[in-house]
């Protein structure tokens, strides 16, 4: 394979991954409702960083490392955190965790045998909750969100007894942001999920706390017994020197922060820490998923800065999935909304670490095959805090072994054939214009929070009026008025909540052209493409204008040939061009509106040559992208700026030819300080 071919192939691998790992960030963060283990999570997020590693100049725009998190809801008051939430690169063995402290010594100029303090402590697999407090009273409490704005949730903030309402001492900073988890002790989540009916049985901790923090009814909050630890610090006008007088802090004030906590200095005492706590998991209370490492010194913190959504300062070592054995029960098969077909075990419902599950997707037929999988078979399970196992092996086959599962050639709900596409491991079925179960994912994915976000209207909802014959098509969900009579006598509808879904239909008729896009469904087209297109042709008309042309779709970067395809063929069908030219009637499709913010050194081409004494050449780069710089790599009549250091070589040479501002590393220093 010659390196253009194989190039082409790792940015199509790293485009699959970006959407796959996209799609699994909101199950798991946003909707609570995780569709694979995190250890398939994060062979996923491994696959990916170990690319872009080897190949830095193929990264993508929608890398998994640019992107902070998911929207927040419209259920509660949205509100901007002071400083960004950020999220936790992984490591998952002893090398990944001497590659990250490598980094970072690189990083800071430092000789490999210097010593950086760490804290380290147990990582909670909570819901991430920033504590706001002016004057030292608390005035917010915000989910993560997208990082930069989340969900208020104060309210039932007020029945968790750990949070002080007011923080007591002298020293208190006129505003503060204290970060932490909501959980639920395990013996607490037996006792709430004991008392729920079936359906309302929540599937672990995690997400026991999160769907009782999201309530809208306080109360039902309030009988939940919810707890908080914290572990972090976020915008402060008080300036710490380090984690520990953070911490010292946090003790005085009475909120509760972990104890099971070190500060070590070498990798060794590091790992040592990781044995330790592995060896005493099942011993502690609350469910953990790992060891977070940070740097303690918070000067140090701010040199390092992030990358997309990681800090360079902080890394979370994970631990080996729980394991168990059970039975498999039945193997069913299931229909999402661009036709995939996935499989699905029954098992026999088992305890892994104070979790009860009883399903686990088989992903795809493949999976099957290789690991001969089979009804009534003895199967090992792993988990690490989702809802969903993953089955890593069969122990024992079973002498009443249900047959070899095999590809159905037709697809289970509407019969129609199935397809097998080349370079896929998933089967589809072809009929998404009949099939009943990819019409109803298509109909949720239109009203979802991230697209029309229509408030009230969710996957229940949806699947009602569908077998009622109330909506068939998406274009349906804005004539629903002419159902009212019918609508306002059923079970759970009435007057109130029938006017309250119709002014939230009305209210979704507004919308932003990349959220239209994505809206939409089509296959490979997810957020990060959606604002790709929108950014590329800026309102509807172009959009739907260009969508049958392949050679201006070929111009765009960061669409592939995948998402080109799907695009083209999702504009080659009737029933979507009729679909589209009704909605484009009814919504009020706003134009893409491109926001840049200005700085000195914004869209100016800058390059770094010889050697930097002050800082390390990847630190002066991260700093540059910080304030809108573009770093290329060879001077020409382009370049804004040559920043030099000692021995700069043929560029300084060249730079003077073409007459290109010359700095120092003295006077670059300066000017970012500006």
């Amino acid at each position: 394979m010659n390196l253009q071919n194989k190039e082409v192939k790792i940015t199509k691998r790293l485009k699959e991954l970006a959407l796959t790992i996209r799609k699994h960030n909101i199950l798991y963060h946003q909707k609570d409702n995780p569709e694979i283990t995190d250890g398939e999570f994060d062979k996923l997020i491994k696959e990916n960083n170990e690319l872009e590693k080897k190949y830095p100049h193929l990264i993508l725009k929608e890398s998994p490392n640019n992107s902070l998190g998911t929207e927040v809801s419209n259920k509660f008051e949205k509100i901007e955190h002071k400083a960004k939430m950020l999220s936790l690169a992984n490591a998952f063995n002893k090398k990944d965790l001497e590659d990250f402290v490598d980094r970072i010594k690189k990083f800071l100029n430092k000789s490999s045998s210097s010593k950086i303090d760490f804290i380290c402590e147990p990582k909670i697999d909570g819901l991430s909750l920033n504590l706001y407090y002016k004057k030292g009273k608390l005035t917010s409490a915000t989910t993560r969100g997208d990082g930069t704005i989340g969900e208020n949730v104060i309210n039932n903030i007020y029945n968790v007894t750990d949070i002080p309402k007011e923080l007591i001492s002298s020293n208190v900073p006129k505003e503060i942001e204290i970060r932490g988890e909501i959980y639920l002790e395990k013996k607490d989540f037996f006792v709430l999920n004991s008392k729920l009916l079936d359906n309302e049985k929540f599937s672990n901790p995690r997400n026991a706390a999160a769907g009782s923090l999201r309530q809208l009814d306080p109360n039902i909050t309030k009988n939940r017994p919810l707890k908080f630890i914290a572990h972090g610090l976020g915008y402060s006008n008080k300036k710490y020197s380090s984690i520990e007088n953070f911490y010292n802090d946090l003790k005085l004030w009475k909120m509760p922060f972990n104890e099971i906590i070190e500060k070590v200095d070498t990798i060794n005492a590091m790992y040592i820490f990781y044995k330790k706590i592995e060896n005493i998991r099942s011993k502690i209370n609350y469910d953990i998923d790992g060891i977070v490492y940070k740097v303690n010194d918070y000067n140090i913190q701010n040199r390092l800065g992030f990358v997309g959504k990681n800090p360079r300062w902080a890394v979370a070592l994970k631990f080996s999935a729980e394991k168990t054995s059970t039975k498999i029960l039945e193997i069913d098969l299931q229909v999402g909304r661009t036709g995939a077909i996935t499989p699905v075990a029954r098992l026999e419902t088992v305890n892994i670490g104070g979790v009860l599950v009883s399903n686990a997707s088989l992903h795809n037929f493949d999976e099957i095959e290789k690991k001969d999988i089979r009804i009534n078979d003895l199967v090992e399970i792993q988990r690490a805090g989702d809802v969903i196992p993953q089955i890593v092996k069969v122990i024992k086959k079973s002498k009443n072994r249900g047959n070899k599962i095999l590809l159905p050639t037709n697809c289970p709900t509407c019969k129609s054939p199935t397809i097998k596409e080349e370079d896929e491991a998933i089967l589809r079925c072809t009929n998404p214009n009949d099939c009943k179960d990819q019409i109803i994912g298509q109909l949720i994915h239109f009203s979802s929070k991230k697209s029309l976000n229509i408030d009230g209207f969710g996957e229940k909802q949806i699947k009602q009026f569908y077998e009622l014959k109330f909506i068939r098509k998406i274009e349906d969900i804005f004539s629903l008025q002419k159902y009212k009579k019918q609508i306002i006598t059923l079970n759970g509808w009435g007057d109130l909540s029938f006017n309250n879904l119709i002014i939230a239909i009305n209210n979704s008729k507004n919308i932003e052209l990349d959220k239209f896009i994505f809206s939409l469904g089509i296959r490979y087209i997810g957020e990060t493409i959606s604002k790709i297109l929108a950014k590329e042709f800026l309102d509807i008309n172009e959009f739907l204008k260009n969508m049958s042309n392949k050679d201006r779709l070929l111009l765009i970067d960061g669409l592939g040939p995948k998402a080109i395809n799907s695009l083209l063929n999702f504009f080659k069908r009737k029933t979507n061009l009729i679909t589209l030219n009704k909605l484009i009637k009814i919504i009020n499709v706003n134009n893409f509106k491109k926001i840049n913010k200005l700085s000195f050194f914004t869209n100016k081409n800058i390059i770094f040559t010889g050697t930097l004494k002050k800082m390390s050449r990847e630190e002066c780069k991260y700093l540059a992208q910080q304030l809108g710089a573009k770093i290329t790599s060879s001077i020409s009549k382009n370049t804004d700026f040559l920043i030099v250091g000692e021995k700069p070589g043929s560029k300084l040479k060249k730079a003077k030819e073409l007459k290109i501002n010359i700095l120092t590393e003295e006077e670059w220093i300066k000017k970012t300080n500006q």
